[in-house]
């Protein structure tokens, strides 16, 4: 795809990826809130879905080749433990709340691992970090508004998932055929997890609808629509637009699902996101771009 960052067809196409991001958390909340499924089989339909979709989509390009990513199992693996996590965590918490502290905790693991790679935030990155983390902190603080911490503890690990992740996919030749290859043999340990309840029947027709929209839509064809506008973004702007993501998932809990804009969220997501913002979106980066959102 031609044009710069500010061409219509750069613009739609982040639009979409971004709303497609946003969109997993609410087909994920939508069908298990309302106990649609059961989140083991949430995980493993929307893996397969987007296994399929991602598959299709790499056969009808026309470049086909790229050099093997490296540690396919270990990619696949955490992508399994974001997949997973995520779905139970949404059993019991709000689509907005979870989608701050996925944002949260994958930034945090990013970030944590260039610390240990040896890079030296600065002043103003440092005061980002305590930002973001004391409003994750205020977030899942106990009190009468506090969300279910055993649900919080989940996204947290699907944070982290998420985080390695895209850190083992970062800088991939073939980001879309690498992530294909991923959602393949992530299929694997989510069809482990799931046969105790396929025997039970414990979906409807409804869930599982969500769920292959969650892995054909809102993963398979965001993530490769997010790879054609990633090239056109520099690394400042695409972490500066991922912002929207959770923002975007909260208005749509509130306007789609009932959920309530409580001060609590509001409160912690402002400190969050500004705290992140402070982190990772630096006056005059440059490069390669983050990897995809969730």
């Amino acid at each position: 795809m031609s044009g710069g960052p500010g061409s219509p067809a750069i613009v739609a196409s982040t639009l979409f990826a971004l709303v497609a991001f946003a969109g997993n958390s609410l087909l994920c909340r939508g069908a298990l809130g309302a106990g649609a499924i059961d989140p083991a089989s949430f995980s493993l339909v929307r893996l397969a879905c987007g296994a399929l979709t991602l598959a299709l989509l790499v056969r009808t390009r026309r470049s086909r080749t790229g050099p093997a990513p490296a540690r396919p199992w270990a990619g696949a693996l955490a992508l399994a433990l974001y997949a997973v996590a995520f779905s139970f965590a949404y059993v019991r918490l709000d689509a907005g709340t979870g989608a701050l502290v996925l944002f949260a905790v994958t930034q945090a693991t990013m970030i944590g691992w260039g610390i240990r790679r040896g890079e030296r935030p600065g002043p103003l990155e440092w005061l980002g970090i305590a930002v973001a983390l004391a409003g994750l902190a205020g977030l899942a603080a106990p009190g009468r508004a506090a969300p279910d911490s055993a649900s919080v503890g989940l996204m947290a690990a699907a944070g982290v998932g998420w985080g390695v992740y895209s850190l083992l996919g970062r800088g991939a030749a073939d980001p879309l055929g690498a992530n294909a290859a991923a959602f393949a043999r992530a299929t694997l340990p989510a069809a482990l997890l799931a046969l105790p309840v396929l025997a039970d029947r414990a979906w409807t027709a409804r869930g599982l609808l969500l769920a292959a929209l969650s892995g054909a839509v809102a993963s398979g064809l965001g993530y490769s629509v997010w790879y054609v506008a990633l090239p056109h973004l520099s690394r400042t702007r695409a972490a500066a637009v991922q912002l929207a993501v959770p923002v975007l998932a909260a208005a749509a809990g509130v306007a789609l699902l009932g959920e309530k804009a409580t001060l609590r969220l509001v409160a912690a997501g402002s400190l969050i996101l500004g705290g992140v913002a402070l982190a990772v979106v630096r006056p005059g980066a440059a490069g390669r771009a983050p990897a995809a959102r969730p």
